[in-house]
Protein backbone atom coordinates (compact mmCIF):
# COMPACT_ATOMS: atom_id res chain seq x y z
CA UNK A 1 0.00 0.00 0.00
CA UNK A 2 1.44 3.41 -1.16
CA UNK A 3 2.07 6.32 1.34
CA UNK A 4 -0.48 8.33 0.01
CA UNK A 5 -2.52 6.00 1.19
CA UNK A 6 -2.07 5.79 4.88
CA UNK A 7 -2.73 8.49 7.66
CA UNK A 8 0.74 8.78 9.41
CA UNK A 9 0.75 12.18 11.23
CA UNK A 10 -0.01 12.87 14.82
CA UNK A 11 -1.86 15.89 14.02
CA UNK A 12 -4.35 13.80 11.49
CA UNK A 13 -4.85 10.48 13.72
CA UNK A 14 -6.39 13.30 16.34
CA UNK A 15 -8.22 14.75 13.80
CA UNK A 16 -9.89 11.37 12.97
CA UNK A 17 -10.12 10.13 17.09
CA UNK A 18 -11.81 13.53 17.86
CA UNK A 19 -13.99 14.29 15.23
CA UNK A 20 -15.00 10.98 13.87
CA UNK A 21 -17.45 8.08 14.59
CA UNK A 22 -17.00 5.01 15.77
CA UNK A 23 -18.17 1.71 15.85
CA UNK A 24 -15.84 -2.17 16.62
CA UNK A 25 -16.59 -5.71 16.54
CA UNK A 26 -14.45 -7.89 19.18
CA UNK A 27 -11.16 -7.83 16.99
CA UNK A 28 -10.81 -4.04 15.71
CA UNK A 29 -12.47 -0.32 16.30
CA UNK A 30 -12.62 1.55 13.57
CA UNK A 31 -12.73 5.26 13.72
CA UNK A 32 -14.01 7.18 10.23
CA UNK A 33 -14.22 10.97 9.07
CA UNK A 34 -15.72 12.07 5.86
CA UNK A 35 -12.88 13.65 3.46
CA UNK A 36 -15.04 14.88 0.70
CA UNK A 37 -11.55 16.75 -0.80
CA UNK A 38 -9.81 13.52 -1.01
CA UNK A 39 -9.00 11.35 -4.07
CA UNK A 40 -8.72 8.34 -2.40
CA UNK A 41 -9.15 7.14 1.02
CA UNK A 42 -6.53 7.30 3.85
CA UNK A 43 -6.61 4.61 6.64
CA UNK A 44 -4.17 4.74 9.96
CA UNK A 45 -3.11 1.40 11.24
CA UNK A 46 -2.67 1.00 15.63
CA UNK A 47 -1.63 -2.31 16.96
CA UNK A 48 -0.63 -1.93 20.40
CA UNK A 49 1.60 -4.21 22.96
CA UNK A 50 -1.47 -6.02 24.86
CA UNK A 51 -2.44 -7.43 21.46
CA UNK A 52 1.45 -8.51 20.67
CA UNK A 53 3.79 -8.65 23.19
CA UNK A 54 6.39 -8.74 20.48
CA UNK A 55 7.39 -6.50 17.38
CA UNK A 56 6.67 -9.51 15.38
CA UNK A 57 3.37 -10.02 16.23
CA UNK A 58 2.19 -6.77 16.24
CA UNK A 59 4.02 -6.10 12.61
CA UNK A 60 2.30 -9.12 11.27
CA UNK A 61 -0.88 -8.21 12.65
CA UNK A 62 -0.59 -5.23 10.33
CA UNK A 63 0.77 -6.81 7.67
CA UNK A 64 -2.22 -8.83 7.68
CA UNK A 65 -4.90 -5.72 7.85
CA UNK A 66 -2.80 -3.90 5.07
CA UNK A 67 -3.09 -7.36 2.83
CA UNK A 68 -6.97 -6.87 3.26
CA UNK A 69 -7.13 -3.28 2.73
CA UNK A 70 -5.30 -3.80 -0.58
CA UNK A 71 -7.42 -6.32 -1.53
CA UNK A 72 -10.00 -4.57 -0.93
CA UNK A 73 -9.50 -1.14 -1.64
CA UNK A 74 -11.84 -0.63 -4.97
CA UNK A 75 -14.90 -1.30 -2.49
CA UNK A 76 -13.54 1.03 0.03
CA UNK A 77 -15.53 4.64 -0.15
CA UNK A 78 -12.87 6.74 -1.57
CA UNK A 79 -14.03 10.22 0.41
CA UNK A 80 -12.97 9.16 3.86
CA UNK A 81 -10.22 8.79 6.42
CA UNK A 82 -10.28 5.66 8.60
CA UNK A 83 -8.22 4.12 11.65
CA UNK A 84 -7.97 1.00 12.25
CA UNK A 85 -7.48 0.01 16.09
CA UNK A 86 -6.65 -3.77 17.11
CA UNK A 87 -8.10 -5.52 20.22
CA UNK A 88 -6.28 -8.04 22.39
CA UNK A 89 -9.15 -10.69 21.15
CA UNK A 90 -7.28 -10.21 17.48
CA UNK A 91 -3.79 -11.87 19.35
CA UNK A 92 -3.64 -15.02 18.11
CA UNK A 93 -5.61 -14.58 14.57
CA UNK A 94 -4.20 -15.45 11.36
CA UNK A 95 -4.72 -14.31 7.82
CA UNK A 96 -8.31 -15.83 7.35
CA UNK A 97 -9.99 -14.77 11.18
CA UNK A 98 -8.37 -10.71 10.52
CA UNK A 99 -10.06 -10.81 6.86
CA UNK A 100 -12.86 -12.20 8.30
CA UNK A 101 -13.51 -9.71 11.29
CA UNK A 102 -11.99 -6.59 9.40
CA UNK A 103 -14.74 -6.32 6.26
CA UNK A 104 -17.26 -7.31 9.33
CA UNK A 105 -16.31 -3.96 11.31
CA UNK A 106 -15.86 -2.24 8.16
CA UNK A 107 -18.91 -3.15 6.95
CA UNK A 108 -20.66 -1.78 10.15
CA UNK A 109 -18.49 1.58 9.53
CA UNK A 110 -20.08 1.73 5.95
CA UNK A 111 -16.55 2.56 4.66
CA UNK A 112 -17.53 -0.80 2.39
CA UNK A 113 -21.14 -0.96 0.90
CA UNK A 114 -21.84 -4.93 2.13
CA UNK A 115 -19.57 -7.72 3.45
CA UNK A 116 -18.66 -10.02 0.84
CA UNK A 117 -20.61 -13.14 0.26
CA UNK A 118 -17.82 -15.45 1.01
CA UNK A 119 -17.25 -13.67 4.53
CA UNK A 120 -19.39 -14.18 7.22
CA UNK A 121 -19.83 -12.64 10.40
CA UNK A 122 -18.03 -13.55 13.47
Amino acid sequence: MRKSYRVKSEKDFQQVFESGDSVANRAFVIYKVEKTENKHFRVGISVGKKVGHTAVARNRLKRYIRAVIDEEKLQINPHVDFLIITRPYARDFNMVKVRKNLLHALALAHIIEEMPDEVEEN
